[in-house]
């Protein structure tokens, strides 16, 4: 399940952190350090079903909408499919590209 209540540890160092990552670079290297760095948290994480809810919850957000309940479809099984869709967008890293990142 994923957690929504704030639990970051030195929030202020982390978002300084964060803007310091993004210093200097184009949008196009900032862009692409936030899909690293995505990938990157996403392995960390490893739960599909967690992920999903993640990415519905953020996109909700993103439109000014309620963040959706976990869905029964959540926690069917995935087929290989599933776990790569959208890895080949444009100027978006594939998850092997988290080899490069590390």
């Amino acid at each position: 399940m994923l957690n929504t209540e704030f639990n970051l540890d030195s929030a202020d160092d982390f978002y300084e952190a964060l803007i310091d990552a993004h210093r200097g670079l184009e949008e196009q290297q900032s862009h692409e350090l936030n899909a690293k760095l995505v990938l990157l948290l996403a392995n960390h994480i490893g739960s599909l079903d967690v992920l999903r809810e993640a990415l519905a919850a953020a996109r909700a957000n993103t439109l000014g909408e309620p963040a959706p309940a976990a869905s029964p479809a959540a926690s069917a099984p995935s087929s290989r499919a599933d776990r790569t869709h959208g890895a080949a967008v444009t100027a978006t890293p594939s998850p092997s590209s988290l080899r490069d990142a590390t």
